[in-house]
């Protein structure tokens, strides 16, 4: 049977030792590398190829978040789910934005954290259970309810633009990819932005989870 192959990053040796052991005990799963800060989880991750990284959000060096961004273009093919004591909702969308697809809390029961880690596996996106209310009302919108305009009304280079502003890429870099001026970037962003009534980058990260465009990130 093949295990699931798992890389730790966090600073404090404890909590590290802590989460091998519990790891290691469930028959699908190992740990195979570890690493106390960002800059050395991105070089393991290099080396060893592991299927999951569970990503401190703070560490030395380099922080989760910039190690995650730096994952995604690095080893696209790791999945990342963020493990923090911070139950605010910035970090929330912070991590999710960056590109990992599991957000779990370090106070939680170790149960819930190895269900975390079989879901994001799975393919699946995993909030842990004490964020769910957070999700619904911040992440999604105040309102679940409330109507988004229609995907349609947005054109093809509009949605590009979109998509990769909610995926961290910066002004420059879209327009390096798509092969249209800064200029033209931050005109589609304005406009798109006015159709979709978005007010900030925020607003295009819950735009952009709402319709599933994380998913590949």
């Amino acid at each position: 049977m093949h295990k699931l192959r798992i890389l730790l990053a966090d600073d404090h040796r404890v909590m590290r030792e802590g989460l091998r052991l519990l790891i290691n005990a469930q028959s699908d799963m190992e740990v195979i590398g570890v690493a106390d800060n960002g800059r050395g989880a991105i070089l393991e991750s290099q080396a060893l190829h592991p299927d999951l990284v569970i990503m401190d959000v703070s560490m030395p060096e380099l922080d989760g978040l910039k190690a995650t961004e730096e994952l995604c273009q690095l080893c696209p093919g790791a999945k990342i789910m963020a493990l923090t004591r911070h139950s605010d909702n910035g970090y929330l969308q912070q991590m999710l934005a960056a590109g990992a697809t599991g957000y779990a809390l370090k106070q939680s029961a170790p149960e819930e954290l190895i269900r975390g880690i079989r879901t994001v596996f799975a393919g699946h996106k995993y909030l842990d259970p004490a964020l769910t209310s957070q999700l619904v009302g911040t992440v999604f919108g105040k309102s679940t309810s409330r109507r988004l305009p229609p995907e349609s009304s947005l054109s093809q280079r509009e949605e590009e633009v979109l998509r990769l502003i909610a995926w961290g890429f910066l002004n420059k870099e879209i327009g390096a990819q798509l092969q249209i001026s800064v200029k033209t970037v931050e005109a589609h962003k304005a406009n798109a932005m006015q159709k979709m009534r978005m007010k900030s980058r925020i607003d295009i990260v819950r735009y952009a989870l709402m319709r599933g465009w994380m998913e590949n990130v």
